[in-house]
């Protein structure tokens, strides 16, 4: 039961790109524009369940909004029915490593965090019995950017909330940055992709280290509050260290405006926010996962196939567990983001539901 287990989240994650390939070539680009009356359609046959919010914008403009009722919960702790709108916050899950990798490239350009080249283990001296173990000494920031330090790691094998897993195993930790730090060395750095909260863990002392403000903090004055969003959480563990992997919470239509930020390559309203040369190299191909499915430096990169005749455009995603998403298609000024509150389903079912609402939602909605 554990290697089906296995198999099914780490297919999913792993087969997301493929998904939307596939699911794209079908669909008939054709369709009324009535993103309400279809969107209500998919739930009542089941195509889509759980959907607190879902947000699409086009050149920058709102196309539709649709806001739910439903369960909902923060990170872990129940919330009860909420009913959602526009001013509701909402868990980002794993969304939020996207915005500490965004974050990083604004501390770097203001001097306050090491150069992606610059070795791991040099940042924290004071983990000097790790820093001389064999082989640490490969491993560098960019490695942890792409999550390919080639150490130990496993959030697919046994759910979050099970003590075996890494995520889990790095709450429990006395010092979550020296376990993550002391974990084994399986493979060569810059070689195998990993997903890894542990990383985004890293990245935020980091930034937190080098710009000595909390995490939070910083992210309000540099990314926040220049893009005008309102209320912002980020939940913190037992010993107030931000969870930098999966804590961020916030308002549906803030997210989509940083996804609009991102597709105007880091402006918003003549302000350059994100540097676009930091958002360029972010959003390249570090390194493979499975067929057309890559990572950059903290985002998601894929194909898809759209448009009449049919051609296939790179896209950029941010995938949070329970169906957060931020899904951008930067040629056609595309921004879609999406809040559920699918916790309790099987990742396969999170996925599905996902790329049903891009391919036979939004995609025809566009025409």
């Amino acid at each position: 039961m554990m290697t089906r287990h296995l198999f099914d989240r780490r297919r999913a994650i792993l087969g997301m790109g493929a998904a939307l390939m596939m699911s794209a070539a079908k669909q008939t680009v054709a369709a009324d524009g009535d993103f309400a009356a279809r969107l209500a359609e998919m739930q009542r046959d089941g195509r889509v369940s759980g959907l607190h919010a879902l947000l699409v914008s086009r050149g920058g403009r709102t196309l539709f909004e649709y806001y739910g009722v439903g369960e909902d919960e923060s990170w872990g702790a129940p919330l009860g029915t909420i009913t959602f709108g526009p001013a509701v916050l909402h868990d980002l899950r794993s969304v939020t490593k996207s915005l500490v990798g965004m974050l990083y490239g604004i501390a770097l350009a203001d001097g306050k965090v090491p150069a992606p080249e610059a070795r791991l283990y040099d940042q924290f001296p004071e983990y000097p019995d790790l820093a001389r173990q064999p082989g640490r000494d490969r491993i560098t920031v960019a490695h942890a950017l792409s999550m390919t330090m080639g150490t130990e790691w496993d959030e697919l094998t046994h759910p979050y909330g099970d003590p075996r897993n890494s995520e889990n195993a790095m709450e429990a930790a006395p010092d979550r940055y020296r376990y993550i730090l002391s974990l084994p060395i399986v493979g060569e750095p810059g070689v195998k992709w990993t997903y890894c909260g542990g990383a985004t863990a890293l990245l935020g002392r980091l930034i937190a280290k080098g710009t000595g403000e909390k995490l939070l903090d910083y992210a309000r004055r540099v990314l926040f509050d220049p893009l005008g969003l309102g209320p912002v959480e980020w939940s913190t563990d037992a010993k107030s260290e931000p969870r930098a992997a999966s804590g961020g919470r916030m308002r549906p239509p803030d997210l989509l405006r940083v996804g609009q930020m991102v597709l105007a390559n880091g402006a918003w309203q003549g302000k350059q926010i994100v540097p676009a040369d930091w958002l360029k190299r972010s959003t390249t191909p570090a390194v493979t996962i499975e067929g057309t499915r890559r990572y950059g430096w903290h985002w998601y990169l894929g194909e898809l196939p759209v448009g009449t005749p049919r051609h296939v455009e790179p896209t950029i995603s941010a995938v949070g567990w329970g169906g957060q998403r931020l899904f951008l298609v930067p040629a056609l000024d595309l921004a879609v983001a999406m809040n559920a509150g699918n916790y309790r389903l099987p990742i396969m079912e999170q996925s599905r539901i996902g790329t049903a609402l891009i391919t036979d939602l939004v995609l025809p909605g566009l025409s």
